[in-house]
């Protein structure tokens, strides 16, 4: 109920929402209101995409699972199948924002902003992107979270693991 009401507040129009798993629905969500509708961003963005969580793609693996594991009423359906990768949800902010670049996914136990840190520099400095969104976008079963923010190697304020976490823990 809280990402189509996000959804609705932001006005978001992207009918392709409602077909998406609850993780690349609190992608996506997340990503707009960082970046912005898509046509207000910038043209052929360098930017990478770098996520994580705890859960993978656990919530929609659940889903999936109930509808294979009957043998009398076994329909398992392409469409939830397709979302059972994490990494689904930075293709789903890729293709509303135009991105062809690099990205990747990773599985923790909490939010690791050393790692993020790490990893968004490394591609900063080895000229992969020139822009780099990071963080965390969890979901599982009533759960959600999503933390996310933009890198670049002319950003204003101090990227370190300290104010990462401190960000993150920010309501």
């Amino acid at each position: 109920m809280f990402m189509k009401s996000a959804y609705k507040h932001f006005e978001i129009d992207y009918p392709k929402f409602f077909k998406m798993d609850r993780l690349s629905k609190l992608a996506v969500l997340a990503a707009e209101v960082l970046l912005g509708h898509p046509n207000t961003s910038k043209e052929n963005r360098n930017m990478a995409v770098v996520l994580s969580n705890k859960a993978s793609s656990l919530d929609t693996d659940r889903k999936y699972q109930e509808s294979i594991s009957d043998a009398h009423n076994f329909y398992p359906s392409p469409a939830v199948f397709v979302y059972t990768l994490p990494n689904i949800c930075i293709g789903e902010i890729s293709i509303r924002h135009n991105l062809r670049s690099e990205n990747s996914f990773f599985i923790f136990d909490t939010f690791n902003p050393g790692f993020l840190k790490d990893y968004s520099e490394s591609l900063l400095h080895s000229d992969k992107a020139d822009e780099v969104l990071c963080g965390w976008v969890d979901v599982d079963e009533d759960s959600y979270e999503a933390f996310l923010y933009l890198v670049s190697s002319t950003g204003n304020h101090l990227h370190n693991e300290q104010q990462l976490t401190k960000l993150y823990r920010t309501p």
